[in-house]
């Protein structure tokens, strides 16, 4: 009961009611009115409560002296003097500080929740009796290791296996964040919670359940979630020694001078209420100006750890790159062929195909032009390529080991462009004609237009950036050389970048992740400060980030780290300017300059001065 009236109290209505009843005895006392009953007691009552109530909880129950005890002190000094105003004054500060802090500290929790939805609810059992193999319908739950799964198009993969039977092309961008479906055969491996894009497949189960990596993936993101403790209000840290000052500095003065009023007006001035405002007020100054920049910045907790960051992570696909695949290279190789013809050609095989890469190849040929002709005897081969008749020609587009299986003969004057392709992080389509190869199409993502620069000016602020990324090895350097990042680690899954993070923290520094898909949200959590793309990214990797680029401007990464140095600079002359103030009041309430009442309105004073600085953050240049 006395907490839900301490909860209830400290809600926005409350204290705005807390405020007028202040307002009013201000003026009563302007005017020298007087009435039978203050109403500053109804401020005290209000927002004092509150306070009281958290000095006692925190004292009796956790041991602990915080900020509220000495507040709680001075309101109670005061009114034992019948300086009720000056009670009133200070618990209504308190109360609209601990109000602006709240604002800045919500967070959003309904990442894990989605993460959780991608959980697959079913999968198809083999069982094989005399009669021959029947499917059935089981529950996830009901799964086993080493039980026969068969995966059709389009499905989910319920858990993590080898393929036993058929070929496919997996999206595994939740475990990885590779931009294109990865091609599957007999003997690799499959990650539960993956899409199967093409042909049926059988799996035998091997980590079932909890043992899965989509619930690993999970785990990873309660565990990040859990070890972020809560930012600690500043004033609460200097609490221990701020209490125990005050009042032997009150009972020395009243000691040395026998004057109650100068004690009780110390320990008024003493009361860290600009102190209590330095932090929150000027966190949600920043915070206002980054949504004026489309960055949502979702705690102050974020941006004060977003000041201190030394080493910024990048993920590859859709943050550093664009993550569409467009046509690359167009590769003639016998002289009949124009690059033109070649395009014509190829995208009339494909267009019948589902798979990203034929979608964006005929893309391409209708961007250019190119009237795409009917094929016939269309027949696609899931992970390896497609076969086609093309005005009267007999196509085959595919890998290279498709094209061998298919009898075209290879020239050795071929491997060294496809070697070149692949160093590049490209991703080739062979155009074989009957016995002969005609030529090399080539796919890829492309970096975006700031990367480069974004990289050098983070490098000029004394950012490290390293890269980590789920794709091959040799797309990553590509891509990272594309952008002036010296450090790669490729090929990782979630609790690869995990890893990867914490080794960086444990060297001493202080990361910052930036990541869009599914597989970014353990790295995200697991960073000091996570900053998810907004608009291209999924839902879950912004929900588990603590930072949100809403255009998916990466350029605005060096804007959030000056806005988040300026802001910290701005807390810190802040607290120096609330305890210069303090300390300026103690004095002068000891030479009995200040009374309760004026020593109030000047330290009322301060927290305005403190509000007002703060305030200057919100139009400050600095993109």
């Amino acid at each position: 009961m006395l907490k839900k009236t301490s909860d209830l109290l400290t809600g926005l209505k409350w204290t705005l009611v807390s405020g007028v009843f202040l307002a009013c005895s201000l003026i009563l006392l302007l005017t020298k009115t007087e009435l039978s009953v203050d109403p500053a007691w109804v401020t005290v009552a209000l927002s004092g409560y509150p306070l009281v109530y958290q000095a006692i909880f925190n004292l009796a129950c956790e041991k602990r002296i915080s900020s509220a005890l000495l507040i709680s002190i001075a309101m109670i000094a005061s009114i034992a003097i019948g300086e009720v105003f000056a009670a009133g004054e200070v618990a209504f500060i308190m109360a609209i500080g601990e109000i602006l802090e709240d604002k800045t500290v919500e967070r959003a929790k309904k990442g894990l929740k989605k993460l959780i939805g991608l959980t697959p609810v079913q999968g198809r059992r083999i069982l094989s009796n005399a009669s021959g193999d029947t499917e059935e319908l089981i529950s996830a739950e009901q799964i086993r290791k080493g039980d026969l799964l068969r995966v059709l198009p389009g499905e989910a993969i319920p858990a993590d296996g080898e393929i036993t039977v058929g070929n496919t092309s997996v999206d595994q961008s939740i475990m990885t964040g590779e931009s294109l479906p990865v091609d599957k055969g007999p003997g690799d491996s499959v990650f539960c919670g993956t899409i199967n894009c093409f042909g049926a497949i059988d799996i035998t189960a091997a980590r079932v359940g909890e043992d899965s990596s989509l619930q690993k993936l999970i785990r990873m993101v309660q565990d990040a979630e859990n070890k972020k403790a809560p930012m600690q209000r500043i004033v609460d840290k200097w609490a221990a020694w701020l209490v125990p000052a005050a009042l032997a500095i009150a009972v020395i003065t009243f000691m040395a001078t026998k004057d109650i009023i100068r004690a009780v007006t110390i320990l008024v001035v003493f009361c860290p209420c600009a102190l209590a405002l330095a932090t929150p007020t000027s966190i949600m100054a920043a915070v206002g100006q980054a949504t004026k920049h489309g960055v949502i910045i979702k705690s102050g907790e974020a941006l004060e750890n977003m000041g201190k960051v030394d080493c910024i992570a990048f993920d590859k696909t859709g943050t550093l790159t664009n993550g569409n695949l467009v046509v690359a290279d167009i590769l003639p190789l016998v002289e009949e062929v124009s690059r033109e013809r070649l395009l014509e050609l190829t995208a009339a095989a494909e267009a019948y195909s589902e798979h990203p890469l034929a979608k964006a190849i005929v893309a391409h040929a209708k961007e250019q032009g190119v009237v795409v002709e009917s094929a016939a005897d269309f027949q696609m081969l899931p992970g390896k390529g497609i076969t086609a008749m093309v005005d009267g020609q007999a196509l085959i587009c595919g890998t290279l080991e498709f094209l061998k299986e298919k009898g075209v003969l290879m020239d050795e004057a071929v491997a060294s462009p496809l070697d070149g392709f692949c160093a590049q992080g490209k991703a080739a389509i062979l155009v074989g004609r009957e016995r002969s190869l005609i030529g090399v199409i080539t796919l890829s993502d492309t970096l975006r237009e700031s990367a480069r620069d974004m990289v050098g000016e983070l490098c000029g602020m004394n950012a490290e950036v390293v890269l980590l990324t789920g794709d091959r090895a040799h797309t990553a350097k590509y891509f990272a050389a594309q952008a002036g990042i010296q450090t790669v680690k490729a090929e990782l899954l979630p609790q690869g970048k995990v890893g990867a993070i914490e080794e960086l923290e444990r060297q001493g520094r202080t990361v910052c992740m930036i990541g869009d898909g599914v597989n970014d949200a353990p790295a995200l959590k697991a960073a000091r400060v996570g900053v998810a793309m907004g608009g291209i990214g999924s839902d879950i990797a912004v929900e588990a980030a603590d930072i949100a680029l809403v255009g998916d401007n990466i350029s605005k990464i060096p804007y959030l780290k000056k806005l988040s140095n300026t802001t910290l600079r701005t807390i810190k002359f802040n607290i120096s300017l609330s305890m210069t103030i303090n300390l300026i009041a103690v004095v002068l309430s000891i030479a009995a300059v200040l009374n309760p009442i004026t020593g109030a309105l000047v330290h009322n004073a301060g927290s305005v001065l403190v509000v007002l600085n703060a305030a200057l953050l919100y139009d400050r240049k600095l993109a």
